[in-house]
């Protein structure tokens, strides 16, 4: 047995010094910070390849190869766009409250010594630049999985440049640029709900409206919603490994230093994605009495998007809430495509946009003053921690202006793909019917020697 000589105590105060802090006169401090933000980078980056792979598991086999190649497009496509004027359009020092200027075009006018925001000011701004582009090139990437199994590859990068410019550059200049109208309004971000999965569910959902339901796999054009079977389920745990480890740097990075604020986020990323893949998984088995792996790890990325935009504001027991939550509603969400006839390929809208429009709202409700003064900033606290009610009107009315933004701007970058550019978005029946892997990129995911069907000529 072991004696305690004092009670246990749970308070989040921290009365003792640590090392890590956001002091810049120290230069090792300063050391830290550079070496963290370039590692949470790097794992940021790994998210897109990781939501490739869980797209590519969901879907059939003769589409895989495609839809892990237009995600990991997203890289090059969006990090071209985040410097030649992505960056300056959503961080510029002398942005307006709705956008950026071109200051910073070409990674011009960088500073070494600090960002362009509060919290980036102990790490050099070329530093803050190539780690806030993963969040872009991830966004785009969400998208994907909307229209996923039926649109073409090169309309579909042209969109990822019009969207990254005139939605995600946009938002996330609203939300987290200094002058932004939706941070003026006292809006609580941490680390890009709004900007990176509302405003990408969103668009996903407009692109599957647009484009239509996918075809029979006799060919025929469907007048429902079709279940479609994983056809690699290891792929989907190991797109989701990608994605959870790669998270630890989308939260835990973003306090932009090595920090108590660092720890805690990343303690409550991980909370939230364990109760939320639990949530899921346990509400599947009680309707069908098994308990499925891609349900786990549905709900487990559910359970990391509802806790982005509170991960550097709320405790521990307030992640139980959102992994619990998000996991639960967005799983009710997701078997409505079925009921509605919309087919939401890889259900995006659900646990992307609802997901993310979730934590907003809990986040003006379990927000804590406490926990987000670790790295220095102060804010007025969410509702039932610290009375501050108004906090939740604020996270809903940001978010709703977020979604008819991302939805109307969607809808006009579509049709100008489309009509104006003639450049069709959707394949052929014929094409369809062979999958994207064979009708665009003449190659497949897999070559099996007894199936005629999978044989394809390569052009070298």
């Amino acid at each position: 047995m072991i004696e305690h000589s004092e009670p246990l105590n749970f308070s989040l105060e921290i009365n003792h010094p640590i090392t890590m802090t956001n002091d810049t006169n120290s230069s090792d401090t300063l050391d830290g910070n550079v070496a963290w933000i370039l590692i949470a980078a790097c794992f940021t980056w790994l998210m897109t390849p990781g939501i490739g792979l869980f797209y590519s598991g969901l879907a059939r086999r003769k589409n895989a190869l495609s839809l892990i190649m237009l995600c990991f497009l997203t890289i090059p496509i969006v990090s071209t766009q985040w410097f030649i004027w992505g960056y300056s359009l959503a961080f510029s020092r002398n942005a307006s409250p709705y956008v950026g200027s071109f200051q910073n075009i070409f990674f011009s006018n960088l500073d070494w010594d600090s960002g362009p925001t509060n919290s980036s000011r102990n790490i050099p701004e070329f530093l803050f630049a190539f780690y806030e582009c993963m969040f872009a090139i991830l966004a785009s990437a969400i998208i994907i999985g909307g229209a996923a199994e039926r649109i073409r590859i090169f309309p579909t990068i042209m969109f990822t440049f019009f969207w990254s410019t005139l939605v995600y550059d946009v938002i996330a200049s609203w939300c987290w640029s200094t002058n932004g109208w939706f941070a003026e309004w006292g809006t609580l971000d941490y680390a890009g709900g709004l900007p990176v999965h509302i405003s990408s569910g969103t668009a996903a959902l407009v692109f599957c409206l647009i484009v239509g339901r996918r075809l029979e796999n006799n060919g025929l054009r469907s007048h429902r919603v079709i279940d479609v079977v994983p056809h690699n389920i290891i792929n989907v745990v190991i797109g989701t490994v990608f994605l959870w480890f790669g998270w630890f740097g989308f939260n835990g990075g973003s306090a932009l230093a090595a920090n108590k604020r660092s720890i805690m986020a990343c303690i409550v990323t991980n909370l939230s994605a364990s109760l939320g893949g639990l949530t899921w998984m346990f509400i599947d088995f009680w309707r069908n009495e098994n308990l499925y792996a891609v349900s786990f790890c549905s709900g487990a990325i559910s359970g990391l998007v509802t806790i982005t935009s509170g991960a550097g504001y709320v405790s521990p027991l307030s992640a139980v809430v959102f992994g619990i939550v998000g996991g639960s509603v967005c799983n009710c969400v997701a078997r409505l495509k079925f009921a509605l006839n919309v087919d939401d390929s890889m259900d995006v809208f659900a646990i992307h946009c609802v997901g993310g429009l979730l934590g907003n709202i809990l986040t003006g409700i379990f927000a804590d003053k406490n926990i987000a003064s670790l790295s220095g900033e102060i804010i007025l606290g969410g509702a039932l921690i610290n009375g501050n009610y108004y906090q939740i009107w604020i996270q809903l009315k940001t978010s709703l202006i977020g979604i008819v933004y991302s939805f109307l701007v969607t809808i006009v970058i579509l049709y100008f793909i489309e009509y104006l550019l003639r450049c069709r978005l959707r394949l052929n029946p014929a094409g369809e019917l062979d999958g994207t892997d064979l009708t665009e990129h003449g190659e497949s995911a897999y070559c099996f020697a007894d199936s005629p069907e999978e044989n394809f000529v390569r052009i070298n």
